[in-house]
């Protein structure tokens, strides 16, 4: 009897809404501060950098916004997205547990990014907008955003992280291709650019810089604005099609997830997988153990301090409260770019300090390992940041064979690694090293944490 692998859902069963998990928390997302007054922001502060549509998400605590039906028909390009059952890789770990993926690879830019790329365009399309600027680490959000501007019209502008923008050539290819302009961040674009080079000419780049640079072009025009491609409510309530698609899909396997395991860099991919199943459990329903998994050379959930913080290195962003290294801190220049950022999604990390999720780190060697184990197995070769993904899956799996639970385990297999061989043949050749943070560095990142006062 042959065991069946692939769980798809017609076009006319992909969600009609996305999930809002601000609806279903137990205790209300602490506020936004300007960052001059340290007060409450309005819709108004932030109507420099989104259009308005987009505002009223970001605040929004209704449970289910809706699709709209233009957004609906370009997702209808790579969604509903496939769930996988990894009955190879159960065979090569020799573990009880039942392993899912959901593969978001198949989207045109290859990653899960293009599922708030799209609404974004939409929404500042609907606005009157001409051109939106941006920040990319690996490349997979400035791909999917030039994506999405080549469908509405908008002219894209994406400052690349200069360690990712060096190593990663064929990701900019692709974004020219679809139109977009990218430069490598710090450039001499943007005064903020220009104050990181005068300091250290050399300087690797980070996605904090790079968000300040886009911050600092997007306020100047009044045809212009800002998208960013993580963090931000909105952009995680519009990954939540990834959770919400899963949860029908177990059911067509007869199956619910005892585990759900999803890569953190800023947090987009990991709440997409992750909140609908929270949310799920915080009505009442079946619980499952919610994983993030994070580099070791940038692990904002686990060694991170949860204070409020700048968004951005140059201080231009409301300040949120977060898991945070510090707006200043560098991470080094390890291949998982999309994971390199220092801060944590104000909602992800408020979920962590509830209790709602636990969090664990690895270094790229171990997840290179794991990346590799799982492509020979199933043959889709992981970007760098979903092998951390593919490691959390393994070693729950390892877990289960060590106690002999059949447990189920769902995790996001967020973007394929087509862009990134050059990484994968530095891991064969031996030559990729475990980055580690500088601690110093990191002490003084967080020693200059904003001073926000307690609300009484």
């Amino acid at each position: 009897m042959s065991l069946q692998t692939k769980y798809l859902l017609d076009e006319n069963q992909m969600p009609k809404f996305w999930y809002n998990i601000q609806a279903d928390l137990p205790k209300a997302l602490p506020a936004v501060l300007h960052p001059g007054t340290l007060q409450p922001i309005g819709p108004d502060d932030l109507a420099p950098l989104f259009p308005m549509e987009l505002i009223m998400q970001e605040v929004s605590t209704e449970r289910e916004i809706e699709i709209p039906e233009p957004v609906r028909d370009i997702y209808r390009l790579w969604r509903p997205a496939p769930l996988y059952r990894a009955h190879r890789l159960e065979k090569v770990l020799g573990t009880p547990a039942k392993i899912f993926y959901k593969y978001e690879g198949v989207s045109p830019a290859g990653s899960h990014k293009p599922n708030t790329a799209i609404p974004q365009a939409f929404y500042n399309k609907q606005a009157g907008v001409k051109r939106l600027t941006t920040e990319t680490g690996a490349g997979q959000w400035g791909t999917s955003l030039s994506f999405a501007g080549s469908l509405f019209d908008l002219e894209v502008l994406v400052f690349q992280v200069r360690v990712s923008y060096d190593q990663k050539p064929y990701r900019r290819a692709v974004m020219e291709t679809y139109g977009a302009r990218c430069l490598p961040s710090p450039s001499n674009q943007t005064e903020y650019g220009r104050s990181v080079l005068a300091q250290r000419p050399d300087h690797p780049g980070s996605l904090g810089i790079a968000i300040s640079e886009a911050v600092e072009l997007a306020v100047q025009r009044e045809d212009t604005k800002y998208a960013l491609g993580s963090v931000l409510n909105h952009v995680l309530m519009h990954q939540t099609i990834i959770g919400l698609e899963a949860m029908e899909q177990l059911q067509m396997a007869d199956a619910w997830p005892d585990v759900v395991v999803g890569c953190t860099g800023g947090g987009s991919n990991f709440a997409g997988i992750a909140f609908p199943f929270i949310g799920h459990a915080l009505r009442g329903g079946r619980k499952s153990r919610i994983v993030a998994v994070e580099p070791a050379a940038c692990p904002s959930l686990t060694r991170g301090k949860y204070a409020y913080d700048f968004g951005d290195t140059g201080h231009m962003t409301p300040l949120t409260k977060m898991h945070t290294l510090g707006s200043t801190f560098t991470p080094p220049g390890f291949h998982a770019g999309g994971l390199r950022y220092h801060g944590m999604a104000p909602l992800v990390s408020h979920c962590k300090e509830l209790g709602l999720l636990e969090a664990t780190a690895y270094t790229q060697g171990q997840c290179f390992e794991a990346g590799v184990t799982f492509a020979r197995a199933e043959g889709i070769v992981p970007a760098p940041e979903a092998n951390h993904a593919v490691k959390g899956a393994i070693e729950e799996a390892l877990r289960c064979k060590r106690e002999g639970k059949s447990e189920t385990i769902l995790f996001n297999l967020c973007g394929h690694g087509h862009f990134d061989m050059a990484a994968y043949q530095k891991y064969f050749a031996g030559e990729l090293k475990d980055e580690q943070y500088d601690e110093k560095e990191l002490a003084m990142a967080l020693s200059g944490l904003p001073s926000v006062p307690e609300p009484a």
